[in-house]
């Protein structure tokens, strides 16, 4: 098994302790999960990292019919006009718009806008579709690509062009908008936890740091290795400024017209990002096993002995038909050049199968989390190895849960919270409301809101910002982190 502090294997791979930035871009480039595209800001998803979003989007998709979703598709060029209808959300997206003025020398009546976002071609078609009290809650997904033309870029995180699931839903109350946003907020959470091993802060977004347009947005917020934030997901509680930005109106009970409250929610191919810096190590990646694409690599020992690649075969079907994800690695390489290989693309669980190990009725399983080498018997295999998956995968979330609750620092004034960012934490503490505050603590220290726990338990009496004295119920707990 390789060495973990083997300079030859780590050769290819920037030290994480010294240039974090630069080893996330050499793991999703060297992995094979990710290229650059010819357009600046641009990204080509590999088939590796495309078979991780597509396990996502099952996954996903599991849970989206579970809570009464269903997905549908609309265009990604959106007339000018429309985002001009919601002041506050055209001008949230402005700066990232791309148009398209032109089809070939012919200038377009209007301007069309590449979708950055869809409430407002959604809202125009429920406008149509929507007339009556039956006709509620509508709710619908679509998977797309989206574009918003970025000033920095680095691949999965912020592109100029990402793919993403947006979910919009319409309600006939406030309180059944509200209980959507909360809905999917928490199988966001669940999905993170479960099938990324990513544990994940959930709450509300300032008002600096809302969606435009959306009465209040919900997060749930990931700790990276190096200790910075990423917005893994977001919930919007719309309430009717786009249905009467849109004129979006049903006929209700008391046979009066009225505006419907709307949600909408999404997570994108940053998440692919996110496994990467919450999981990864000096050896490359390591992917939980609910979404690596090859849950088992197997790797022939002495393939060229009689009966070998027959065994492997078998073994391979076996696993297979259990439902398990395999690849066999039966190139003309050697073994510890593959074996290297494998580490850094992250895959969960390696079985080794050579001859003595065919005479012992035996295999060994090395685990990528914790490079532990086992002996396993063939018999009952399928089980073994389910087993070592569960464990793999629970394991690893609690690894990154430790990791994140070490790193998060209750703090009374600037100065503390300003070593607790720049040291690699995440800082709680109290915020008096104030938006010059919020603006003061990001001034000072690189460091943004990113959320306010539904947890409001406080954690001092003063704000962070300006030491005024809180009384009970006054103020918010809240956490600051620099973050991607």
């Amino acid at each position: 098994m390789a060495n973990n502090n083997d300079p030859q294997f780590v050769k290819e791979i920037a030290d994480m302790q010294q240039d974090f930035p630069q080893w996330y871009t050499d793991v999703v480039t060297k992995t094979g999960m990710v290229d650059y595209g010819p357009v600046k800001g641009t990204m080509v998803i590999r088939p590796y990292g495309y078979a991780i979003w597509e396990i996502i989007q099952d996954e996903l998709n599991k849970r989206f019919r579970q809570t009464g979703h269903q997905n549908a598709y609309f265009p990604m060029f959106i007339p000018y006009s429309f985002l001009t209808r919601e002041a506050e959300h055209v001008e949230g997206f402005a700066p990232e718009v791309a148009l398209v003025t032109h089809v070939g020398n012919e200038e377009l009546p209007e301007k069309l806008v590449v979708r950055p976002t869809s409430e407002t071609i959604i809202g125009t078609m429920y406008s149509k579709w929507i007339q009556s009290w039956r006709d509620l809650p509508v709710k619908i997904n679509q998977w797309a690509n989206v574009v918003r033309w970025e000033k920095t870029t680095r691949p999965f995180l912020r592109t100029s062009e990402f793919l993403w699931q947006e979910g919009h839903t319409v309600h006939r109350t406030a309180e059944e908008a509200q209980e959507e946003t909360l809905t999917m907020l928490e199988v966001y959470r669940e999905f993170a936890e479960t099938v990324l091993a990513i544990p994940m802060l959930t709450g509300r977004k300032t008002d600096k740091e809302k969606f435009a347009g959306a009465d209040a947005t919900y997060t749930i917020e990931a700790m990276m290795l190096d200790g910075k934030s990423l917005q893994s997901g977001t919930s919007h509680n719309l309430g009717q400024n786009f249905a009467k930005a849109f004129d979006i109106k049903f006929l209700d009970k008391d046979n009066a017209l009225h505006y419907p409250y709307q949600s909408s929610w999404g997570v994108s191919t940053r998440l692919i990002g996110a496994l990467v810096m919450a999981h990864g190590d000096q050896r490359g990646l390591a992917l939980p096993p609910m979404v690596a694409p090859y849950q088992v690599v197997i790797v022939p020992i002495a393939a060229h002995k009689g009966g070998v690649l027959e065994k492997v075969a078998e073994v391979a079907d076996r696993l297979k038909a259990a439902g398990i994800r395999v690849y066999v690695d039966d190139r003309d390489q050697s073994p510890g050049w593959k074996f290297n290989e494998w580490e850094m693309k992250g895959v969960p669980c390696r079985m080794e199968i050579g001859p003595r190990d065919i005479e012992n009725n035996t295999c060994v399983l090395v685990r990528r989390d914790t490079h532990d080498k086992t002996p396993a018997s063939l018999e009952g295999l399928e089980d073994t190895v389910k087993a070592y998956l569960d464990d793999i995968q629970h394991n690893m979330l609690l690894k990154a849960t430790a990791f994140r609750d070490s790193h998060i620092v209750d703090v009374a004034d600037m100065d503390e919270l300003k070593a607790a960012v720049d040291s690699g934490n995440f800082a709680r503490t109290m915020w008096c409301g104030a938006r010059s505050c919020e603006d003061a603590v990001k001034e000072r220290t690189s460091a943004s809101s990113r959320c306010m726990p539904f947890d409001q338990t406080p954690v001092g009496d003063r704000c962070v910002c300006c030491g005024k004295k809180l009384s009970k119920g006054e103020g918010y707990t809240i956490y600051f982190a620099k973050a991607y």
